[in-house]
């Protein structure tokens, strides 16, 4: 892989920092998303290797444009980009945070895919990684796995739909040889949200497994939902 080039949004902090950091220490050339410029090349001198700034705001088409102009060769995408909200139900949230949230979560992940997709498709190995959420599970949901209160609606609900993007952009890439996968990177300590933020997950361990599907072989899976440690998740 030491020739693979990969783009990871969101990668100036947290899981996407680690998650650069690692395929960085793997030999690959890797684009350091980041909607700051300085905070991005601190980033980079931060990760090492073969890391590279990238501004990119997944939110901002013009952003994106630009970014997509500035590398025309990619083997890896890893959707990490994403914001929270708070812990409101979604009968006490407002709709503008509603649509906010899915801008970064659902709408970015669709626009900075696309933008980058003719670079894909010219790589012989080419990957997306979506990070989502296990929250964003309907059936962990629905089960024992989560307390049932309805809390972070617009978060586990943009990340529901970014898990349902990812079986249809697996089954619309797979004649490219384009594999597409989603990550549960499980609860990290990060500032995503004040539950994250209060957790002692290691991010670095979520980034294993984000790593781990950016490098599949050729006969890995497509339009499928792992954990962090490589289980399946249930839809």
């Amino acid at each position: 892989m030491d020739n693979s080039i990969a783009l990871v949004t969101g990668a100036n902090k947290g899981i996407g920092k680690e998650i650069a950091r690692q395929l960085a220490d793997a030999g690959l050339t890797v684009y350091v998303g980041s909607r700051d410029a300085a905070r991005g090349e601190r980033a980079v001198e931060e990760i090492g290797g073969d890391a590279r700034p990238l501004v990119l705001d997944v939110t901002d088409a013009a952003s994106i444009a630009d970014a997509a102009r500035q590398v025309d060769a990619l083997d890896i995408l890893v959707n990490n980009a994403g914001i929270s909200g708070d812990a409101k139900t979604p009968d006490h949230e407002d709709i503008d945070t509603f649509r906010r949230i899915y801008e970064t979560n659902v709408f970015g992940v669709v626009a900075v895919t696309n933008a980058f997709l003719p670079a894909l498709r010219r790589s012989a190995h080419p990957r997306i990684v979506n990070v989502s959420s296990g929250t964003g599970s309907l059936t962990w949901g629905t089960g024992s796995q989560f307390p049932h209160r309805g809390t972070y609606a617009a978060y586990r609900s943009s990340k529901a739909a970014l898990n349902a993007l990812t079986v249809y952009y697996a089954h619309a890439l797979a004649d490219d040889g384009i594999k597409v996968n989603t990550l549960a990177p499980g609860l990290r300590r990060t500032d995503l949200n004040a539950t994250a933020a209060a957790s002692g997950g290691d991010p670095a361990e979520a980034a294993a497994g984000a790593v781990r599907l950016a490098l599949l072989p050729d006969d890995g899976p497509s339009g499928e939902f792992f954990s962090w440690d490589g289980t399946p998740v249930p839809w």
